[in-house]
């Protein structure tokens, strides 16, 4: 059974953190105003940090809102972040604007995730996209990254599948870097397992090279209805969240990288 954040004491969680972005004692200590000396004893848990003295070392350390507090609980001190249902009337307002948003990309495909990918609203781009794919893939709740990456899901169609697939799967572990979530882990083992099909001998322009597409980022080339489209990914995040669910949220839109794609949504 994992130890409860309490259980370890704020000292060890924060020099794990810290050992993560490979920060130094001293170097914490000049971008908190502290000095090493006070961070060691925090460590060692020879000095009890206060509430503020936690939630700006959490800061430096680009803590993740969910984590900071793990480490307010860990202090003895109570959570100052809420945890919020995306359903709640409080979110009501931000519903409102994410659909706003999305409906506003259409026809171009554009979805909102939370931490672990589970799809939270998408528009019509990207149904169009998930058009014909079975039904155990798209039964809520649905996985953004379980639907591209199922060898049943989008990967057949996806022309570039190793180098998006690589993409996606580096994306994970950037984020497995920055947090300790277990059921992300979870979810990138799942789909770093899954079978990569192998090209058909004659089909040599089924996994294109690098090359293809525009030069300044990687798209991702997938058909549709006889066509292939190509798309460019963008994630927006929140800044300065103070609710742990909408830390978590992140916006992913699909640009058009060619003018057949903007010509084919556009004629929709």
């Amino acid at each position: 059974m994992t130890a409860l954040a309490s259980d370890v004491g704020v000292g060890p969680l924060l020099r794990d953190w810290r050992r993560r972005r490979r920060i130094s004692q001293l170097e914490l200590a000049l971008q908190a105003d502290s000095s090493a000396r006070h961070i060691s004893f925090i460590e060692t848990g020879r000095s009890r940090p206060s509430e503020v003295m936690v939630l700006k070392l959490a800061e430096h350390l680009d803590v993740p809102v969910r984590e900071r507090n793990a480490l307010l609980l860990a202090a003895g001190y109570a959570p100052r972040f809420t945890e919020t249902a995306l359903d709640d009337p409080a979110m009501g307002a931000l519903r409102e604007g994410l659909d706003r948003l999305l409906l506003g990309y259409e026809p171009y495909p554009a979805v909102v995730v939370d931490g672990t990918y589970t799809v939270l609203a998408a528009n019509r781009g990207i149904a169009m996209l998930l058009e014909g794919l079975p039904a155990k893939l798209l039964t809520l709740p649905t996985n953004a990254m379980r639907i591209t990456l199922h060898p049943e899901g989008l990967a057949p169609r996806i022309r570039n599948l190793r180098e998006w697939r690589g993409h996606l799967l580096a994306q994970m572990e950037r984020q497995l870097a920055l947090s300790r979530s277990p059921a992300l882990r979870e979810l990138y083992e799942e789909v770093a397992g899954y079978p990569v099909a192998e090209a058909h001998p004659d089909d040599s322009e089924r996994d294109e090279p690098p090359s293809a597409g525009p030069s300044f980022a990687l798209p991702m080339r997938i058909e549709h209805d006889g066509r292939v489209l190509s798309f460019l990914s963008s994630i927006s995040t929140f800044n300065t969240p103070m609710d742990v669910t909408v830390a978590e949220l992140a916006i992913e839109t699909f640009l058009p990288a060619d003018p057949a794609t903007v010509s084919y949504l556009t004629s929709r």
